[in-house]
């Protein structure tokens, strides 16, 4: 087994972490029992690039119990955490190659060494595993079946990939899952970007202006939460649609030159390329506090702010300040790299329990049913996330109702009406 980690002897706390998340975590773990009993992935080969966490860990260990090789690497340089990847190479034998902190050169030669294992099936969060593989790796993909997709970012990437006639072997969309989307962008991504947020500044949100860039199912977590502590959310966004959304859901919406002017802290999660860029940096007030949640350090212009400053300094762990050339200072969290991984340790495990039963589920899928599958990203089958949802409420001890007879056939029925 080959391994890349910071250092071995954190293994003991890793452990830790992992038995606590996964204790949170119970349809993922009745998923690894099942798959413990009836080896359905026994010697297959899985390729992921994942956020490294305690979370992540108990996927790797679920897919190792259904008889797959795992070979795992990090998915944003920041996100790992150390002790973790130490612990699946020592105590659970599962190839790491991930270091919190590591350079863009490491980053992409732990790619290559998950690549290195010929994987049968990939897992991304972010595409950049699949992108690895179709752009230098291509001798790997006749042994491929497929792949699995985990946020947002990638969905995006891959469809162009589709759309374009490029994509090579089927993906599922695992972000597109209903049990992933509803609540681990939205309650995850809520919860875990305050939280970033909050240790890498320790400021009050109460009475603060907090801009949330982007209202999809991320930005509305993010401004609920910020919300809930407290925080007067302004809400920018480009389609018209999701702005009547924010402003029936009480939130203050306008134009970006305008928030500008007045917002104490800006949060971007929309995917896409310098959302937060000169318009906004240009003018925001002395101080302001700048983050981002979207998957790449893309979202805030970091050039203009070095183009535009005479120095730039760390103030606090997470902190960098640049020291503008007119005076102000702006304050950049976790270098513009998705705050809530960066400086805090991501989603909360039992959100991450469904977008991982997904996870698992979609592999095992994708065994089963490769050959029916063409070169297109696909939803989760609905019969998973249904089940997903339905053993969720389960280990939360909640029952619900079922239609009657009589009711199923009103509702198949045409013919009856006032």
């Amino acid at each position: 087994m080959e391994f890349d980690v910071k250092d071995l002897n954190l293994s003991a706390d890793g452990k830790k972490k992992i038995e606590w998340a996964q204790a949170d975590m119970p349809v993922l773990k009745g998923i690894m029992e099942e798959f413990s009993k009836k080896k359905p992935l026994e010697g297959a080969t899985v390729g992921a690039c994942l956020h490294v966490t305690s979370e992540t860990a108990n996927l790797a260990i679920a897919l190792k119990a259904g008889g797959a090789k795992v070979s795992l690497c990090a998915s944003n340089p920041l996100s790992t955490q150390d002790e973790v990847a130490a612990s699946l190479a020592k105590d659970y034998g599962i190839s790491v190659f991930a270091v919190k902190g590591e350079d863009n050169d490491t980053y992409y030669r732990h790619i290559n060494s998950v690549l290195d294992c010929r994987p049968q099936v990939s897992m991304d969060d972010g595409a950049d595993l699949i992108s690895s593989v179709h752009s230098k790796r291509r001798e790997l993909i006749p042994d491929i079946l497929g792949g699995t997709e985990e946020t947002t970012t990638g969905v995006i990437r891959l469809k162009s990939m589709e759309k374009n006639g490029v994509l090579e072997y089927p993906i599922i969309a695992v972000n597109e899952a209903k049990t992933k989307h509803f609540f681990d962008n939205r309650y995850g991504t809520g919860q875990s970007t305050i939280d970033g947020i909050l240790r890498a500044t320790n400021v009050l949100l109460a009475g603060k202006k907090f801009v949330v860039l982007g209202y999809g199912w991320c930005g509305k977590g993010v401004a609920m939460r910020a919300r809930g502590m407290g925080a007067h959310v302004i809400v920018l966004e480009i389609d018209p649609l999701k702005a009547i959304e924010a402003k029936m859901d009480g939130f203050e919406v306008m134009h970006s030159s305008q928030a500008a002017q007045v917002g104490e802290i800006f949060l971007s999660v929309t995917g896409n390329l310098k959302v937060i860029g000169e318009n906004i940096l240009s003018k925001c007030r002395d101080n302001a506090i700048v983050a981002n949640s979207g998957h790449f350090d893309a979202e805030i212009d970091l050039n203009y702010l070095k183009k535009n400053s005479t120095g730039v300094k760390k103030v606090r762990p997470f902190v960098e300040q640049y020291q503008m050339k007119d005076g102000r200072k702006i304050n950049i969290l976790a270098e513009g790299r998705l705050v809530n991984l960066g400086a805090a340790e991501g989603h909360p495990a039992s959100v991450m329990d469904m977008s991982f039963a997904n996870q698992a589920l979609s592999v095992k899928y994708i065994f089963e049913k490769s050959s029916l599958l063409e070169k297109k990203v696909y939803a989760v089958p609905a019969e998973i996330d249904k089940n997903i949802a339905a053993l969720k409420l389960a280990s939360m001890g909640i029952t619900i109702d079922t239609l009657t007879k009589e009711q199923e056939d009103y509702l198949n029925a045409w013919e009856l009406g006032t």
